[in-house]
């Protein structure tokens, strides 16, 4: 059986919701992602940012992004899926909410790693990526 621990990118970094934006997309380019999970003050997950985020939320609103700061930007539950979960959890979890990118979380409650579409298209077969794409990408 295949598992979200299976499939995911391993070595995820988390960003503190008190870090500003700026340093947030500085990490983002050194890392080469587009998303960091933003964590709270005892290390678990309260959100997730993207670069688009910061650039509609933030810059296009000018706001000055060396103040604004990554938990100013989440908002809602956060998604994540277990390590253990198996691949048909993982789809299901990103088709139902439409999210292209997902937090794996282990048993302690804490960040292992994250699955990304390029992710799932390593590991899944053809038919499940289309339904995938389908499901995510389609008109609502």
């Amino acid at each position: 059986m295949t598992t979200a621990k299976d499939i995911m990118h391993p070595g995820a970094h988390w960003i503190p919701k008190t870090e500003t934006l700026e340093h947030a997309a500085m990490r983002m380019r050194d890392l080469h992602v587009g998303a960091l999970p933003v964590s709270d003050e005892d290390e678990r997950l309260c959100g997730i940012i993207t670069d688009r985020d910061i650039v509609i939320k933030c810059v296009a609103e000018g706001r000055d992004a060396s103040t604004c700061t990554a938990g100013d930007l989440c908002v809602g539950t956060p998604r994540w899926i277990s390590a253990n979960a198996d691949a048909d959890a993982v789809l299901s979890e990103m088709e139902t909410h439409r999210i292209r990118r997902l937090p794996v979380i282990d048993e302690n409650k804490r960040l292992v790693g994250m699955i990304s579409e390029a992710d799932l298209a390593k590991h899944l077969d053809e038919h499940q990526i289309a339904e995938f794409a389908q499901k995510v990408y389609a008109a609502s």
